[in-house]
């Protein structure tokens, strides 16, 4: 499950409960459009994309300096980061290991 972060939606409120893949993108991002298609694939964990553009804020207080940038949370905590392009299959692994 694939959701796109809204104006006003409160992302801690969103992940304080359970794991989530948190993708920080921007729109005229390359590897960004490529992940896109990848993460709808992502099953075993919900996911929730935020524009870096529309989401400052956020992405400065999560000192988002490249996207993509991939963060992992369990209980509204991150747990992992990953930076740049990855295969469905690398994604997984990662899941798996966390």
């Amino acid at each position: 499950m694939v959701k796109h972060l809204e104006k006003g939606e409160n992302l801690l409120d969103l992940i304080k409960e359970g794991a989530y893949l948190v993708d920080f993108y921007a729109e005229w991002c390359g590897p960004c459009k490529m992940l896109a298609p990848v993460l709808e694939n992502i099953t075993s964990i919900p996911i929730i994309k935020v524009d870096t553009d529309l989401h400052m804020q956020l992405a400065t207080q999560y000192g988002i300096m490249s996207v993509p940038t991939l963060i992992f949370f369990r209980n509204g905590q991150e747990i992992k980061r990953e930076i740049g392009f990855h295969t469905e299959e690398e994604l997984n692994e990662i899941i798996a290991s966390l």
